[in-house]
Formats: structure tokens, sequence, C-alpha cells
């Protein structure tokens, strides 16, 4: 039996090429998703013949929602999982005076994803199975002084998941949150990371296919950001508004 197709949304990203390789190694044939997308031609070759699957190149911009529809439609098949791996860090300092520079940053975290993956939920739903992946961050877990543009798009996110997730529990179709922390990628090079706390593309891509086959609701890519965000959250606002995080 051949094993459903994969979507991978942000297929240009090391985390997205990641992920695609690991549920090829499995048998999964790979839609990459991106912008000029032509350009990862050679990364269509390198997955086929390492993996002996399938591999179709698909153009997408996530801040066009008016073309969803369309690219949705033009997939050769419907995906049986879809992972949007699609975010911008952008900068904390200059989204708090330019507003194009912050809204670029919610567009590309919390809009787009949003709206293509509702997209993509209510034909999961018409079919009546499937599996979405969401990759969020555990910076929308709270707002932070240091990066609340970013953490309040992927908040959304994380929030739009969740309502998925309830509204799809019994119509077949499970929904996944990952969120990775720190990840050692072309988004973050440069950054002085804590390296017991950052991730690499392929521990993150791992987390997803074994999330994925589990049936999880929420992934943390390294376990111990859950402690760590249960307690940033449990900080009383009166303290936590004079904290420098």
């Amino acid at each position: 039996m051949t094993a459903d197709p994969v979507l991978i949304i942000g297929g240009r990203s090391d985390i997205g090429l990641a992920i695609a390789r690991r549920f090829a190694a499995a048998g999964h044939p790979v839609q990459l998703a991106a912008r000029n997308a032509d350009g990862l031609a050679a990364d269509k070759a390198d997955i086929e013949v390492r993996h002996g699957v399938a591999v179709t190149l698909h153009e997408l911009d996530i801040l066009a929602p008016g073309t969803f529809r369309a690219f949705v439609g033009g997939l050769p098949a419907l995906p049986g999982v879809a992972v949007c791996v699609v975010g911008l860090l952008g900068e904390q300092a200059a989204s708090e005076t330019d507003l194009d520079a912050a809204a670029l940053a919610m567009r590309s975290n919390y809009e787009g994803p949003a709206l293509l993956t509702g997209l993509l939920a209510n034909a999961f739903e018409q079919r009546g199975s499937g599996t979405l992946v969401g990759i969020s961050s555990v910076a929308g877990e709270r707002g932070r002084a240091s990066n609340y543009v970013y953490g309040s798009s992927k908040a959304g996110y994380t929030a739009f998941l969740s309502g998925l997730r309830n509204r799809l529990a019994k119509k077949g179709v499970a929904v996944l949150t990952v969120l990775p922390g720190f990840v050692a990628t072309r988004m973050t090079e440069g950054m002085d990371l804590p390296k017991k706390l950052t991730a690499q593309p392929g521990e993150v891509a791992e987390a997803v296919f074994k999330g994925v086959s589990a049936g999880k609701d929420v992934v943390y890519v390294k376990p111990a950001w859950r402690l760590i965000m249960f307690v940033i959250r449990s900080v009383p606002e009166r303290i936590f508004k004079g904290l420098s995080i």
C-alpha cells in the first residue's frame, strides 16, 4: 500500500527540508511548497534518489491568502499529513517602530499559516481523515519584552491550532502543535543560543514524525522547555513586568 503524501508548507527552510526527508525515509511521497519553488529542484532530486519517493514542487506565497484555494486545488493529491513550518523571527526593535516590519512578522507567523491551515482543515474534515501539524513556538506562551511581536503572533497560531484540535477531535482529523524552542537554522545563525536547549532541524523532524505517528496533541522538541515555560507562565505579573527577559 502506498503511503499518503506529506505536504511541507515552508519547504525551503532547514526544518521543512529535514521533515520532508524524515517522512520520505518512511516511504511517504512529498509535496514541497515555498516561494520560488523551482529553486528546490536539487533538493527534490536528492530526496527522490535517496529515498525512492516522488517529490513535487508547488509555488506558494504565505502572504497571499487569495491564492490559497487555487494552491490546495492544484496539489496532485490531498495530503495525508500537512506540516506548516513557515515562520519569521524578525527584529523586535524594528517591529516596535516600523509598522510594516511588525505586520510582516504577524502575517508570516499567524495570518498566513492560520488561514492556510484552516483551509486544509476543511478539506481534511470533509474527507474524514488526516493530520495537521503546526510549528509554533514556546515564545508564544508568554509575552516577553525581548520578542513580544514574534511571540504574540506565535501565540495566535498556537491558539488557532488548539481550537482546530477541539473542533476536529470527533471528525477523524488530528492536529499537532510542535514547540521547538531554539533551533540551529539559518534564521538563528549568529545568535548565542544555549546548547542544551537548542535543537537541530533533524531533532525537530524526528519529533514531528513521532508525534504524528503517536497521535500526539502537543510536543515540546526539547522536554526541558515544558518545565521552563511552566515556570515562566507561573510568575505573577507584578513581578514578571520587572524582569529583563
